[in-house]
């Protein structure tokens, strides 16, 4: 595959070097990642939501809405709206801040300015390159690393790494691996600043020394279940699923009928029970079964995600005055 890798390469490094980046007249963060694959991004736009709501910001969450249906750039209603018409990951952050789907990133922004916001977070969208950006933070799961260092499809990067790197103002580390760490020296020599931070659950559910069926379609299903062994109970059943998936009828059915032969509690994530929210049928049966574990990103330091806020602004007020 290094040929195809070559030319994705290629061309992605050209739309990131050569594209023209509309400036919007607020300040605007990208919470990305250089792979694909999920490494925190929605638990970090979250926690920067919150943070720009504490200093009186109107912060409002640009996503492309991946794994929804609909293809119009609309404000999400979490009360309306399901996981299967606008993405899960939207439905969760719209809980927190105003979020917009839309395949146009442009035009989404635009709707949140309309909107009254005064502060972009964009949800994914670095190697895009349709909007400017204030502060790009980086996420980096350091059990994932980069993978094997290669472009898409060899490999999992996005964009030439180096190139990548151009771009970002800090790399956030999350987790205790060491996988990212030859990454993280590059970028650290290349004077990015490097934040840390771990996922960790947030109201979670009795199961220790439980025996459970714990599910999840997530970018990373193993992630999800050492968080349950972290909360002290003994997984009998793995069911990992595609990211963003919707269990079918059969699917579901297994679930209920293992859990109950072998007398397992059900446990899975917060994406995969909005996945079943406003259903009536055979989801509605496994929600109300299902005990869910969400999380939060925890920085190492609790003033950073403000830091990060505080440094976009700044960033922005420059940007204005030059």
């Amino acid at each position: 595959m290094a040929p195809v890798s070559w030319i994705y390469g290629s061309i992605a490094g050209r739309n990131m070097r050569k594209a023209k980046r509309l400036v919007m007249s607020v300040p605007v963060i990208c919470v990305g990642n250089f792979t694909v694959g999920g490494a925190g991004k929605t638990p970090t736009v979250i926690a920067l939501a919150r943070a720009a709501r504490a200093r009186g910001l109107k912060a409002g969450v640009l996503s492309r809405g991946y794994g929804g249906s609909m293809d119009r750039t609309i404000v999400v209603d979490p009360s309306h709206h399901r996981a299967r018409d606008v993405g899960d990951e939207p439905v969760l952050i719209a809980r927190e801040a105003l979020t917009v789907i839309s395949r146009k990133r442009v035009e989404g922004a635009k709707l949140l300015i309309a909107e009254g916001c005064d502060l972009i977070i964009m949800d994914d969208g670095f190697q895009s390159a349709k909007l400017h950006f204030d502060y790009a933070l980086m996420v980096i799961d350091t059990m994932r690393g980069i993978g094997n260092g290669y472009i898409v499809p060899a490999g999992p990067v996005r964009a030439p790494t180096r190139l990548q790197l151009e771009f970002a103002t800090a790399l956030l580390k999350v987790g205790t691996g060491n996988a990212a760490d030859p990454f993280i020296r590059i970028a650290a020599r290349a004077g990015k600043q490097v934040l840390e931070a771990t996922v960790r659950p947030v109201d979670a559910p009795d199961i220790a020394g439980r025996r459970v069926l714990a599910f999840a379609g997530i970018a990373d299903p193993e992630k999800f279940f050492r968080t349950v062994e972290g909360l002290g109970a003994i997984i009998a059943v793995k069911r990992p699923f595609g990211d963003h998936q919707y269990l079918t009828d059969d699917e579901i059915i297994e679930i209920l009928a293992i859990a109950e032969q072998q007398d397992l509690e059900i446990v899975t994530t917060a994406k995969d029970a909005v996945r079943l929210i406003g259903h009536h049928g055979r989801e509605l049966q496994l929600l109300a079964k299902t005990k869910v574990i969400d999380v939060e990103m925890a920085f190492d330091s609790p003033a950073t995600p403000g830091l990060i806020i505080e440094q976009a602004m700044a960033n922005y007020r420059k940007r204005r005055i030059n």
